[in-house]
Parts: C-alpha cells; structure tokens; sequence
C-alpha cells in the first residue's frame, strides 16, 4: 500500500472513530490498537461498552489508561442508538463506525481522508478487506480489490459489490442530512448506506485493502432469520421504488438457497412468500435442498 503523507494539522480534518463492544473481549485489544497506532494522527476515538457480559469492560479501562481516549459504559441499547449518541457528542467532520473485533490497517484513515478531500459529492468511502479467523490468521479468500462508485440504484439493486463494513468512513454532513442511523432496523450498514445514495450522494469504494475482518462464530451474517427480517425491513422503506418486488424476490431465493440446508423452516418461509413469477435457478436449487438428504443436497 503506497504511503500517504498528513498535511499540516490546519488543513487535516478531525476523524472521530466509534467503536461500540459488546462481548468482543477476546478481540477488542486489537481492534483498539490499531485505532491508536493510524499514522493519521487527527483523530479521537470513542469506545461505548454496550452491556458486556464478558471482561470487555475490564480490557477497555486498562487500554484507556494507556491511551487516554474516551469511553462509557451503558446497559445494551443497540448498534444504531449507541452510534447516534456517540456521534452527536465527537468533533469530527468524518466518521468512523468500527467493529470492536475487527482490525484497522495503519494507513487506513490516511488514505481515506485524503482521497475524500476534493470529492463532496462522496458521502461514504470504503475499501477492500481481507479476511481472517478468530486467531487472527489469514483466511486467504479475499477477491481482488478494485475501485468502484455506488449510486442508490447500485446499491438496492446489488448491481455492483458492496462497501464492506470494516472500512467505512461516512461525511458527518451525510450523516446529518439523513438523520442518522435507524434505531428501527438492526441491520444498520444497508440502511444508512441506501439512506445516504437516496440522498444524492455516492460511496466510493477504493481499490486498497484497508481493514481485516474477523470470521468467527457470532458474525452477523450467519444468522439467517436475523438477516432476512432486518434486509426485508430495509427494502420496505424504499417500497415506492418500480424494482421493489424484484428486489425483494432476488434476495429471498438468495437467502432461500443459503438457508436451505440449516434452516429448513426459514427457507420454506421465503419459498411460501415468493411467487412463481420470480422463480429462477436459485429457487430451483434450494427447492432441491429441501426434499433430497442432506449428502445429496451438499452436492447440489
């Protein structure tokens, strides 16, 4: 990665990092450190402990001892809530929602910052990441990164791939402009990310590895019920666009044929909610899933 040099603090922007842990104790150290070892040096950091049952707490205090950033403790109140609250509170003109056990490449926000620094119209820039397990080894199926700009049609239309969450770096005035993130849906990436496209800005994603994200047992991703209720509820804030139905019934058969194999109830749910109009390939497959044996259907 080529090395960026900092401007002068006068013409550098302040970027306020927020990092919300919730039982992340094995992981938040490294997470932390790499914040505090960015060669940007404008920045503040502010960690929200959201009702850890772990020793999260206790790791926390002691890096803050070190670092000197800020940092409260709350009974659970959700990703969203917690980001809001922290963002109406930090100095910064760029935003940095950050998983707490995820791990920031050092020239991460240096990057960033300064390709964002003549482009107005970029509400969000993101970049690539690389993948690794929950000891923090290379997983070693990272697609190579390349540059790419999303409109509000890229993004509900998954025309294009996303903006990974580990690397995005949101304009507070972006952020302003749309209210913020929804308390409603706990899915908050998609929805601040369509939010902000409708809004009439872009995300550019960079064509740089920028952040290593960690693979292990409770990722987000992995409970399907969780993302089929909470991406559903964010497509229905966009129901007046003419692709709404399609929209929809690509992501069920996406999620049907992902499913079909664990969670055999779930995926008759979304075949039931798909109409035969919208049956493709992917609906074929996991119908099959369903009905053959489970050796058989990992062959499918």
């Amino acid at each position: 990665m080529a090395l960026v040099v900092n401007r002068p603090s006068s013409t550098r922007p302040r970027v306020s990092v927020i990092i919300a842990s919730y039982n992340h104790g094995p992981y938040i150290e490294a997470s932390i450190r790499s914040v505090m070892t960015q060669t940007y040096s404008n920045l503040e950091l502010l960690v929200v402990d959201d009702g850890s049952t772990d020793d999260s707490v206790v790791v926390i205090q002691r890096l803050q001892e070190e670092f000197g950033f800020d940092f409260r403790v709350q009974a659970n109140q959700g990703l969203s809530r917690t980001l809001n609250e922290a963002i109406a509170r930090c100095q910064g003109t760029l935003i940095a929602p950050f998983g707490s056990d995820d791990i920031m490449l050092p020239e991460r926000l240096a990057l960033q910052v300064e390709y964002m620094r003549d482009k107005p119209e970029v509400g969000i820039c993101a970049g690539a990441v690389q993948e690794i397990d929950a000891q923090g080894r290379s997983l070693g199926r990272d697609k190579p990164p390349y540059w790419r700009r999303l409109d509000f049609e890229d993004v509900f239309l998954n025309r294009k791939p996303g903006s990974p969450a580990p690397t995005l770096l949101f304009r507070r005035e972006a952020l302003d402009k749309v209210g913020g993130f929804d308390s409603t849906v706990r899915l908050e990436d998609l929805m601040i990310e369509l939010k902000i496209t409708r809004a009439g800005y872009f995300i550019d994603v960079l064509g740089e590895v920028l952040a290593l994200y960690r693979v292990h047992g409770s990722n987000t991703y992995k409970n399907y019920r969780f993302m089929v209720d909470n991406v559903l509820r964010t497509y229905a804030r966009f129901s007046d666009h003419p692709a709404y139905a399609q929209v929809c019934a690509n992501f069920r058969n996406s999620m049907l044929l992902k499913c079909a194999r664990l969670d055999k109830a779930l995926a008759r749910e979304l075949l039931a909610e798909l109409p035969v109009r919208y049956w493709d390939r992917k609906t074929l497959r996991g119908f099959f899933r369903l009905l053959l044996p489970a050796q058989a259907r990992d062959r499918i």
